[in-house]
Protein backbone atom coordinates (compact mmCIF):
# COMPACT_ATOMS: atom_id res chain seq x y z
CA UNK A 1 0.00 0.00 0.00
CA UNK A 2 1.06 3.47 -1.03
CA UNK A 3 0.71 5.94 1.72
CA UNK A 4 1.23 9.91 1.04
CA UNK A 5 1.66 12.69 3.98
CA UNK A 6 1.20 15.92 2.30
CA UNK A 7 2.41 18.68 5.06
CA UNK A 8 2.43 22.23 5.13
CA UNK A 9 5.16 23.13 7.05
CA UNK A 10 8.46 24.87 6.88
CA UNK A 11 11.56 22.16 7.39
CA UNK A 12 10.80 20.05 10.92
CA UNK A 13 13.26 20.31 13.60
CA UNK A 14 15.97 17.60 13.46
CA UNK A 15 14.45 15.58 16.39
CA UNK A 16 11.16 15.23 14.82
CA UNK A 17 12.96 14.70 11.40
CA UNK A 18 14.96 11.65 12.74
CA UNK A 19 11.45 9.92 14.68
CA UNK A 20 9.83 10.19 11.32
CA UNK A 21 12.35 8.40 9.77
CA UNK A 22 12.77 5.89 12.49
CA UNK A 23 9.41 4.77 11.55
CA UNK A 24 9.01 4.90 8.01
CA UNK A 25 12.38 2.67 7.37
CA UNK A 26 10.31 0.46 10.16
CA UNK A 27 8.19 -0.69 7.35
CA UNK A 28 8.56 -3.30 4.91
CA UNK A 29 8.69 -2.39 0.81
CA UNK A 30 5.22 -2.78 0.16
CA UNK A 31 3.75 -0.47 2.81
CA UNK A 32 5.49 2.63 1.50
CA UNK A 33 5.06 5.90 3.27
CA UNK A 34 6.30 9.29 1.11
CA UNK A 35 5.98 12.97 2.99
CA UNK A 36 5.43 15.70 0.37
CA UNK A 37 6.17 19.17 2.59
CA UNK A 38 5.18 22.25 1.23
CA UNK A 39 6.13 25.44 1.65
CA UNK A 40 3.35 27.18 3.67
CA UNK A 41 1.78 30.99 2.15
CA UNK A 42 3.75 34.11 3.47
CA UNK A 43 1.24 35.06 6.63
CA UNK A 44 3.20 38.75 6.65
CA UNK A 45 1.38 39.80 3.65
CA UNK A 46 -1.71 40.87 4.85
CA UNK A 47 -4.22 38.99 3.29
CA UNK A 48 -7.02 37.47 4.64
CA UNK A 49 -6.75 33.72 6.56
CA UNK A 50 -9.29 32.58 4.07
CA UNK A 51 -7.14 33.85 1.02
CA UNK A 52 -4.97 32.54 2.44
CA UNK A 53 -5.98 28.47 2.71
CA UNK A 54 -7.37 29.21 -0.71
CA UNK A 55 -3.91 29.54 -2.65
CA UNK A 56 -2.40 26.35 0.00
CA UNK A 57 -5.14 24.01 -1.28
CA UNK A 58 -4.25 24.99 -4.84
CA UNK A 59 -1.00 23.92 -4.21
CA UNK A 60 -1.73 20.79 -2.14
CA UNK A 61 -4.11 19.39 -4.56
CA UNK A 62 -1.58 19.61 -7.30
CA UNK A 63 0.40 17.46 -5.07
CA UNK A 64 -2.29 15.11 -4.25
CA UNK A 65 -1.04 11.72 -6.48
CA UNK A 66 -3.81 10.87 -8.94
CA UNK A 67 -6.56 8.32 -7.80
CA UNK A 68 -5.52 8.75 -4.13
CA UNK A 69 -8.17 8.59 -1.60
CA UNK A 70 -7.65 11.71 0.85
CA UNK A 71 -7.67 11.96 4.08
CA UNK A 72 -7.62 15.36 6.16
CA UNK A 73 -5.67 15.64 9.41
CA UNK A 74 -7.94 17.80 11.95
CA UNK A 75 -8.98 18.54 15.17
CA UNK A 76 -12.78 18.29 14.56
CA UNK A 77 -12.35 15.18 12.79
CA UNK A 78 -12.93 11.66 14.05
CA UNK A 79 -11.35 9.85 16.64
CA UNK A 80 -9.63 6.30 15.38
CA UNK A 81 -7.97 3.71 17.88
CA UNK A 82 -5.05 1.80 16.53
CA UNK A 83 -7.33 -0.85 15.81
CA UNK A 84 -10.02 0.98 13.81
CA UNK A 85 -7.03 2.22 11.68
CA UNK A 86 -5.39 -0.77 10.93
CA UNK A 87 -9.34 -1.75 9.88
CA UNK A 88 -8.97 1.00 7.73
CA UNK A 89 -6.12 0.81 6.66
CA UNK A 90 -6.25 -3.12 5.36
CA UNK A 91 -9.80 -2.53 3.76
CA UNK A 92 -8.15 0.33 1.70
CA UNK A 93 -5.29 -1.75 1.15
CA UNK A 94 -7.10 -5.05 -0.12
CA UNK A 95 -9.23 -2.58 -2.53
CA UNK A 96 -5.98 -1.60 -4.06
CA UNK A 97 -6.17 2.08 -2.93
CA UNK A 98 -3.73 4.25 -1.74
CA UNK A 99 -3.69 7.04 0.95
CA UNK A 100 -2.79 10.65 0.99
CA UNK A 101 -3.26 12.34 4.37
CA UNK A 102 -2.90 16.07 4.59
CA UNK A 103 -1.38 18.06 7.40
CA UNK A 104 -2.57 21.72 6.95
CA UNK A 105 -0.38 24.94 7.39
CA UNK A 106 -0.48 27.02 11.01
CA UNK A 107 -4.51 27.66 10.50
CA UNK A 108 -5.43 24.69 9.22
CA UNK A 109 -6.72 23.92 5.64
CA UNK A 110 -9.33 25.31 3.57
CA UNK A 111 -13.26 24.39 4.27
CA UNK A 112 -13.84 23.08 0.57
CA UNK A 113 -10.32 21.48 0.66
CA UNK A 114 -11.53 19.15 3.59
CA UNK A 115 -15.22 18.75 2.11
CA UNK A 116 -13.64 17.26 -0.89
CA UNK A 117 -11.94 14.62 1.45
CA UNK A 118 -13.03 11.02 2.18
CA UNK A 119 -12.98 11.58 5.90
CA UNK A 120 -11.45 13.58 8.00
CA UNK A 121 -8.80 12.25 11.17
CA UNK A 122 -8.30 13.73 14.47
CA UNK A 123 -4.86 12.86 15.84
CA UNK A 124 -5.41 14.08 19.10
CA UNK A 125 -7.75 17.18 21.21
CA UNK A 126 -4.74 18.98 22.30
CA UNK A 127 -3.11 21.64 19.65
CA UNK A 128 0.14 19.60 17.78
CA UNK A 129 2.45 21.51 16.29
CA UNK A 130 3.38 20.01 13.15
CA UNK A 131 6.20 18.22 13.49
CA UNK A 132 5.15 16.93 16.70
CA UNK A 133 1.86 15.62 14.52
CA UNK A 134 4.22 14.25 11.77
CA UNK A 135 6.30 11.82 14.37
CA UNK A 136 2.59 10.97 15.74
CA UNK A 137 0.59 10.09 12.27
CA UNK A 138 4.14 7.81 10.72
CA UNK A 139 3.87 6.50 14.31
CA UNK A 140 0.03 5.52 14.08
CA UNK A 141 0.49 3.98 10.49
CA UNK A 142 3.28 1.86 12.22
CA UNK A 143 1.37 0.62 14.58
CA UNK A 144 -1.68 0.13 12.67
CA UNK A 145 0.57 -1.85 10.17
CA UNK A 146 1.75 -4.02 13.19
CA UNK A 147 -1.23 -4.89 14.20
CA UNK A 148 -2.43 -6.38 10.72
CA UNK A 149 0.99 -8.45 10.73
CA UNK A 150 0.63 -9.39 14.24
CA UNK A 151 3.98 -7.88 14.98
CA UNK A 152 4.63 -7.07 18.34
CA UNK A 153 5.18 -3.60 17.77
CA UNK A 154 1.87 -3.28 19.10
CA UNK A 155 0.33 -5.00 22.56
CA UNK A 156 -2.88 -4.89 24.44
Amino acid sequence: MKIHLIALSHKIEPWAQAGVEQFIKRFPPEWRLTIKELKPEDRSSGKPVDQILAKEAERIRQAIPAGSLVVALDERGTDHSSKTLARDLLKWHEAGEQLCLLIGSADGLDPQLKAECRAMWRLSSLTLPHALARVLVTEALYRAWSILSNHPYHRE
